[in-house]
């Protein structure tokens, strides 16, 4: 299964510089004519994708992250982390989940995927693993220090709807779905 990445509402211009590269984000310029006429100067960032994953364990318990990076407090987080080049989505999803936790999942496919903000070139995909077991010890990057917690489906969505959940999107998403109405399928889903 391809998975295509979600096009840009502002994509950057061919005619675009690349006026900075760093390490995780570049930075974009270029010429925009205005209604009036004159010229004005537009940026864009850019930074490689990420792949997240809800991933349940086979007694229907979901693993969150619990991690600390030098410089930021302590947070809630799914499993996942940057795409690197060339690699495809699904293929990052099982390498961050395997990395972070230890787990490998029997079955995963992609939830959804989005665009978080409209000046940065990101995409985030967002998968669901089932029948997730510890197949080895965890091994974060160096700059990661990742605690694994498991909580029931119900937990998992209390906690994703914290103030110190990262996954700001998905937090959003999931309070959108109780005030729809909506949870019930999104927990039958994770089953």
């Amino acid at each position: 299964m391809e998975i295509k990445r979600p096009k840009s509402k502002q994509p950057i211009p061919e005619h675009a510089k690349k006026v900075f590269e760093g390490v995780i984000f570049d930075v974009y310029q270029w010429e925009q004519e205005q209604f009036d006429g004159s010229k004005a100067t537009f940026e864009k960032l850019k930074r490689p994708d990420t792949a997240d994953v809800i991933a349940v364990t086979e007694q229907k318990e979901v693993v969150l992250t619990k991690q600390k990076f030098p410089g930021r407090k302590e947070f809630i987080g799914l499993p996942g982390g940057r795409i690197d080049d060339n690699e495809k989505p699904i293929v990052a999803a099982k390498r961050e989940l395997l990395e972070e936790t230890g787990y490998v999942a029997s079955e995963i496919n992609l939830w959804y995927a989005y665009r978080p903000m409209e000046k940065i070139d990101w995409v985030i995909y967002i998968f669901i693993a089932k029948g997730c077991k510890r197949n080895e010890k965890p091994n974060p990057d160096p700059g990661e220090k990742i605690m694994i917690e498991t909580v029931t489906i119900d937990e998992f969505i209390e906690m994703a709807t914290s103030d110190n959940f990262r996954d700001v999107e998905l937090t959003q998403k999931l309070i959108k779905m109780k005030l729809d109405h909506k949870i019930n399928k999104f927990k039958r889903l994770l089953k």
